[in-house]
Order: C-alpha cells, then structure tokens, then sequence
C-alpha cells in the first residue's frame, strides 16, 4: 500500500496554468507528472502505474493474437541506416563515440527487426509471423509542439508483421484490427474512436489507416461519411462541394481589364470588379520531380492538398516553383500567372470545384491585368478531366456517397503502415514460396503511441477538477481516509483488500492541515474509485463508510 505520511510525491491546493491543455494542468496539480524540458516528463508512481496498466492491456490482447512480444536495442549502428538511405534524417539522433564513429539512439525499429527476423524466417512455413515491443523512442524533433503530436521523447508499441503474399496480410490484418478494436473497448473509448484513412507518403504511395479518439484538445480534423465503415482525415479526404457554383447559361465575351496596383487580393479583386467570390480562382505553380512544370487552379476559397496533387500528377516529389522559375516559363511575375495563355509545355490540372463555373475571372499572365468572363469550352479548348485535389471543408460532401461530412476534432491513437519491401529488399529478406520462387518478404507496421495513449484517455475523461479514470486504469484501487486514532484498523483493512489484488492508498496524513475536507478532495483529485472513511462513528458499531466515485453514491460497510 502507499502510505501518504511518507510519500514523497503531493498534491498542490490549485491546478497550476501552463498551457491552454487542462489536463496537463490537473497531472500537474495530482503531482502525477513533472517537466523536465518542453514536452520531455518525469511521470511519478501513481502516473506510471496508470501507464503499465495501459501498456499491460495492450500486451495481453496482442498476445491472444499471437503476437510475440521482444526487446529490442536503444542504440543502433550506422551502417543499418545507410542500408535504407536513413542516416541522414535530421530528426533522428546521432550519438558519437571513439573513434569517430556513432550510433542512432532508435526513433524507430525497422532497421533493427529486419536483420533479426532474418536469422529465423527461413520458410514460407514460418509467416505469417508478428513481433512487438514497448520501448522508448527519442526523436530529434526542432519544436516540440502540438500537445501530443511532436514529442522528443515518448513509449511505443511498435509491431512489426511478416508475410509472403498480399492476402496473407489482408486476412492478418482484419484480425488485428478486431484487436485495437478491443484494446480501445477496454480503456473506455472505443465509442468515440474512428478507423481513418490517412496518407504516408514516406513509407509508401498507398494510404495508412490511422485511428483517431473525438477530441477537444486536437491534431487532426477527421471526415466521418455514415454510410461507409471508414473516416478520412482532412489530409486525404474526397470532397465534393456543395454549395452550386454560380453558373449562367449565357456566355459571355471574354473582357480584359486592368486592375490598380493596389488590387492584388480576391476580397479587392471581388469588390473592385463587382462580382462573387464564388467567380475567382487560386492557381499554384509546381515543380514535380524536378523536371515537369505543373500548375494547379482551385476555386478562390479552398486550398491545394499537395498529398492529393502528388497522386493526380503522378510524380514521386513536388514543390513549390519559385518566382524565377515562374518567370522563365510563362514570362510574368508571380503574382499574375494565371491559366490563362500558358506555354505548350506546361502541364496545367483543374480541381473539380471549377466545374461547371461559367463567366469567372482570372488573372492572364500579363502585369495588372485581369480576364473576366472566361469559360472553359472556349478560353481553355473544354479540358477533358477535372480532378479533387482541394482540401476537404467541413461543409463538404463525399463524391462517392453524395453525403454531407460530419467533422469532428480528433487525436490519433493508432496507425498502420504498409512497409511492403521498403526494408524486406535491403537486408535481403527473402523466402522460398510454395512454387519454389524466391520472393521479398512483405513487411507492414503497426505502432501505437503508448505514453501518446495515456494523455489522450486523460483528457478524454477530463472533467472540472479532476480526471476521471476509468476504474481499471486509476491509480489505485480504493482511497482510504483515516479519521482520529484509527491507523491500525484502517490498515488491517487496507492489507485485506491486498490479498484480493486491490491497489491501496492509505491516507494516514496527521498534521491539522489535513482535515477530512483535504483528503477527501485529494481522493477525488486522483480519482480513486472507492473511497472508504474510517472513523470513530462507524467502528463503533464496526462498519465503514464507502463511496463509490462512478456511481456518485454513500454505503455503509461491515467490516
């Protein structure tokens, strides 16, 4: 049991304001976390054992999905990262030693699992196969920022999963899926959890699942259509727009207009020429691959996705053109290149929120001037395809159903990759299939955050003046107060719910400035589920009084 005369770790009279996260501040208040830099914590006992029971329950269903659990090293050798071109990733740590040489303090494991499994996969016979840890993983990161999702430090389930063939994988990851489904079912949030799909374009050019826990304290804002069994974060998701464009069955005689030089912005350039917002257009210019030149135009009020634009223009980098190269392909400054008469060589995508827009304006490629009534089937010889390459708004629809978007705030819990032969193909991991071939092995990856995890539940059941734990993750089991000059019989009752596996705090605090008020309000601060109160009023007629946290209610005892 914890005795809390001679615990070192206290609670503080108020929640200290550090932030605009309010759970952070009631940790802090229970004297469960302390800072030792931006986003790098000390977590005291009461905040690790919540911690080992999360860690505990995600080990036992990982288990009864046969899923080994290992222990990899914290430090790696050099030579492993330029095997896979990772050595020089600026936000993993390198670590010198004698000789010139260094190490990597591990940010993640494929570079390590993959030799290992290697010494022990020999046959077709030996996948499927899927290995775990629980480790600490350290990132270099240049500012630690967004509540939860840069942080230098933090604890990680990564799995890592071994198969020959596509299908093997499909019917393995339905199960696993089943499986967080029961992790997150366990820790009380699996009502507000949503499978997401998600993009990881430095893994691979398909999509991630990703799942995301409802929150207000948030990182990502998810897309969720009733009508499909899978969300999309904002990053990814097919948008449709609703709102009709404003189209004219007339069309008109395209006008050129020059503009002032103070008329640069849609908002001036909308009430200078008189007409909507809905009628102006946003172009960006791109390099892709170093090679091509792409420019992209959207309608005024939404942005370019550049994960989608990637996948439309089929190419493996994209960035931005700077001003210099705009100006040696179209011959004008950056500020009024437009789509309007652009060279042969240019690759030119149109999102599908222009579609069906008649009599718009844009700029033309020429210093302050600007084009109104352009239409698509005459300035721009009718483009044969239209493309979603804008970022989703929350007043969007899904193309494929015609269903308006419910948009929630969210913070990711869990995430899959599929590392296909990224790191397989490396380290030479092939296998014999059943016709005798020899195959790379396919590799996918499955992490989630467990320290990440642990802050997400916190504020997940954040209330006013205390967090309030779920009774298989709080603290401790029951909350003892004691009351005049009872100590030894409150401990006889405390080292009985020991022999059933309860976890005991014991408060035996003395001094007058822990009256009952002062223990009773530090119980509910940690959110112990049961209280009991022994005093002289109850032994007497030796009973005691019990209160149960979650169900709000007082009970009398026997002993």
């Amino acid at each position: 049991m914890i005795e809390l005369s001679k615990f070192p770790f206290k609670t503080e009279k108020v929640a200290p304001k550090i932030s605009d996260n309010k759970s952070t501040s009631l940790l802090l208040q229970a004297g469960l976390i302390r800072q030792t830099m931006a986003w790098v914590y000390n977590y005291t006992t009461l905040w690790l054992r919540v911690l080992k029971k999360i860690e505990n329950i995600v080990r036992e269903e990982l288990n009864n999905y046969n899923c080994y659990e290992i222990l990899m090293s914290w430090i790696s050798p050099q030579d492993v990262w330029e095997k896979t071109n990772r050595w020089e990733i600026e936000e993993y740590f390198k670590l010198p030693t004698y000789w010139w040489k260094f190490y990597r303090l591990n940010p993640t494991h494929e570079e390590i699992v993959v030799p290992l499994l290697k010494q022990f996969v020999k046959s077709y016979k030996d996948l499927p196969t899927c290995v775990y840890q629980i480790q600490t993983k350290y990132r270099n990161e240049k500012r630690a920022k967004s509540w939860l999702l840069r942080w230098r430090e933090f604890i990680m389930k990564d799995a890592y999963s071994f198969h020959i063939t596509e299908d093997d994988f499909q019917n393995f990851y339905n199960w696993m899926i089943k499986t967080y489904k029961k992790i997150f079912d366990r820790l009380w949030i699996w009502k507000d959890t949503y499978v997401t799909l998600a993009d990881w374009w430095s893994f691979t050019d398909k999509f991630s699942h990703e799942f995301q826990t409802i929150l207000d304290v948030w990182e990502d804002l998810i897309y969720i259509d009733e009508k499909e069994w899978i969300s999309y974060n904002q990053e990814i998701a097919p948008s449709m727009v609703w709102t009709e464009n404003i189209s004219e069955k007339e069309l008109k005689k395209r006008e050129d207009v020059k503009l002032p030089k103070n008329i640069v912005w849609v908002d001036n350039i909308s009430k200078y020429l008189w007409i909507p917002k809905e009628k102006t257009t946003k172009t960006l210019f791109f390099i892709a691959d170093e090679k091509r030149f792409v420019v992209a135009s959207v309608r005024w009020d939404y942005d370019i996705n550049e994960m989608k634009l990637k996948k439309v223009v089929n190419a493996k980098m994209l960035r931005l053109a700077n001003e210099s190269e705009i100006k040696d392909k179209i011959w004008t400054d950056i500020w009024f290149a437009w789509i309007i008469n652009l060279p042969d060589n240019v690759e030119l995508y149109l999102d599908d929120s222009l579609k069906w827009l008649t009599n718009f304006e844009t700029w033309t490629n020429k210093n302050w001037y600007h084009s109104l009534n352009i239409n698509f089937w005459i300035d721009l010889k009718n483009p044969e395809k239209f493309y979603d390459f804008k970022n989703a708004k929350i007043w969007d629809k899904n193309p494929k159903t015609w269903n308006k978007y419910i948009v929630k705030k969210a913070s990711e819990v869990w995430n899959i990759f599929p590392l296909e032969n990224k790191y397989s193909k490396p380290f030479d991991l092939k296998i014999l299939n059943k016709d005798w071939k020899e195959v790379d092995v396919i590799m996918w990856c499955y992490w989630i955050g467990v320290s990440r995890l642990m802050w997400v539940v916190a504020e997940y059941f954040m209330k006013d003046n205390w967090i309030a734990w779920p009774e298989n993750l709080a603290p401790a089991d029951y909350y003892i107060i004691v009351l005049q000059n009872n100590l030894e019989k409150a401990k006889n009752i405390a080292k009985n719910l020991e022999k059933s596996w309860k976890e005991v705090i014991l408060d035996d605090r003395k001094w007058k400035k822990f009256w009952f008020g002062v223990k009773i309000k530090d119980a509910e601060l940690l959110w112990i589920p049961n209280i009991i109160i022994v005093s002289d009023n109850t032994l007497q007629k030796w009973w005691y009084e019990l209160r149960k946290l979650w169900e709000d209610e007082w009970k009398i005892v026997k002993l």
